[in-house]
């Protein structure tokens, strides 16, 4: 079983991370993982937090001379911002009197949490809700990944919209393009008019949402299961990609487009595949879709083709110009508390979506392929694919 914790505040000491049940031998180090923590970290309409941040995790455990040892992964990584919140988020009592934060944010955690968890500081709450947690889920993420390299499995995201400015995506993709794109967008005419949006959204001290797209390659058929709820692959997935802050709406390939289409028009034909091999568009299967509306998903399970999920990412709710709201305490009527903010976080929201989408397939690849050791994952996981592709001769 590949699973994750994460612990940590977002001015506290840092944020920990474990990792369970990734097999022994594999190929890990911290370079690595600093790479998609970068990619989070960048985009255009991120706030002053991202120029404080330099985030790094240091591998505490679980890994020895560059692999993985098969025990417990621990991961750091340090707020650099605690520097400046010692006092304010001290584990200990202190003598100094810390303002409480009582004016609620809509959209926000900080109503519901304080009211669930007995708290009179919404501090208590927003600190744990906030997305600074999303690190975290990278860095596991990027284990993740590195699981599903061995097993020639890749994920990539895109932005698909920003503040209503649709991008028109001509695959294949281009992920250099997304790579250097300040917005992660393979629509560079797009582009200028996201830049635009955001801009006039932080003039009015506002904030902009927007889509994103994760698309995943070479995953086997067969990853999930059709005979029970909690083991469809596409719920998962889906679960997921809404525990990402401001994720309001998953769809999968076709997603919400499918509701006005005839079956006819909605489902993908299935042909023999006569030359299945590396360098097939569907290689770990005899079989293959003419066209993709299923997202790569099909009664729960994985098909043969890429995986493609988008995630509708609403508007983050701390504003620069605050929303009516009420005090907690007295109930009063005042202006929502605001603390520094981004205005626009859908291109880094995206690179959550592939560490999230990553867990999700690491944890059904190993369930499929299991293994304490890499060689022997990677062996059941060849043994597999000889068999799919043998299927059709029987």
């Amino acid at each position: 079983m590949f699973r994750f914790l994460t612990a940590g505040e977002s001015h506290g000491k840092g944020l920990t991370v474990i990792v369970e049940g990734v097999p022994a031998g594999l190929a890990l180090d911290e370079d690595t993982i600093a790479a998609d923590l970068a990619r989070r970290q960048v985009g255009y309409g991120r706030g002053g937090r991202m120029k404080i941040e330099r985030d790094r995790a240091e591998i505490v455990s679980g890994v020895r001379h560059g692999k993985t040892l098969g025990s417990p992964i621990a991961l750091y990584i340090q707020n650099r911002d605690w520097a400046n919140w010692q006092e304010a988020m001290s584990v200990n009592p202190v003598e100094a009197d810390i303002p409480a934060i009582t004016r609620l944010r809509p959209g926000h955690a900080d109503l519901a949490g304080a009211l669930k968890y007995g708290h009179r500081d919404v501090r208590n709450v927003l600190e744990r809700a906030s997305a600074r947690e999303t690190a975290a889920r990278v860095a596991a993420g990027a284990v993740a990944r590195s699981l599903l390299a061995a097993l020639d499995i890749d994920i990539h995201s895109h932005t698909i919209a920003i503040g209503g400015v649709i991008a028109r995506i001509e695959p294949p993709i281009d992920w250099s393009v997304v790579e250097a794109s300040p917005l992660r967008c393979a629509d560079p005419k797009a582009e200028p008019a996201m830049i635009e949006a955001i801009d006039g959204a932080k003039a009015a001290g506002d904030t902009i949402g927007g889509l994103f797209e994760v698309i995943a390659t070479g995953a086997p058929v067969g990853l999930g299961s059709h005979v029970h709820w909690d083991r469809r692959l596409d719920g998962r997935m889906a679960q997921a990609m809404m525990s990402i802050h401001a994720v309001k709406g998953v769809g999968i390939g076709a997603g919400f487009g499918v509701a006005n289409l005839r079956g006819s028009e909605t489902h993908d034909v299935v042909e023999r595949s006569t030359h299945p091999g590396p360098d097939d568009r569907e290689p770990k299967s005899p079989f293959r879709h003419l066209t993709n509306r299923a997202g790569g998903i099909e009664g729960g399970m994985t098909n043969g083709a890429p995986i493609v999920i988008r995630a509708a990412l609403k508007p983050i709710p701390t504003l620069a110009h605050p929303l009516p709201s009420v005090d907690l305490l007295t109930g009063e009527a005042v202006l929502a508390h605001y603390e520094r903010s981004d205005v626009c976080v859908v291109p880094a929201a995206g690179v959550i979506g592939e560490a999230m989408l990553a867990i999700v397939l690491a944890e059904a690849v190993m369930e499929k392929f299991g293994g304490d050791h890499m060689e022997e994952t990677k062996g059941n996981h060849s043994s597999y694919v000889k068999f799919l592709l043998g299927v059709e001769q029987h």
